[in-house]
């Protein structure tokens, strides 16, 4: 249980952190933090409008399994959030890059599931 929990604080800064970057380039963009902790849900989600084009994009979302793993279902992040979550001190095999192929999962150094 203090594992998620310190899991849990470890997301939520690595959200904080990106939902404070603003895309110099389209400056009529929102960065929002979703959060439900208590289903271990977590995303960025930028919106708003690129000129006369919609813009919802999910820059990342992150699911806390109930065995303590960390789910990395969308990541498009440049330098990739488990990564940042490995510097933080997550082990890679608590995360699983869900976004890949089971069979593939592995090939990347971190969990299966």
């Amino acid at each position: 249980m203090e594992k998620v929990k310190q899991y849990q604080q470890y997301i939520l800064q690595v959200l904080q952190a990106y939902a404070a970057l603003k895309p110099a380039n389209i400056p009529d963009l929102e960065n929002l933090v979703l959060t439900d902790e208590i289903r271990g849900q977590y995303q960025l989600v930028r919106v708003g409008w690129n000129g006369s084009k919609r813009v919802y994009h999910i820059v990342f979302h992150i699911e806390i399994k109930e065995n303590g793993k960390i789910w990395i279902q969308q990541d498009w992040t440049e330098q990739g959030v488990a990564n940042e979550l490995v510097e933080m001190g997550v082990p890679k095999s608590d995360i699983v890059l869900a976004y890949h192929a089971p069979s593939k999962r592995t090939a990347y150094g971190f969990a299966a599931a």
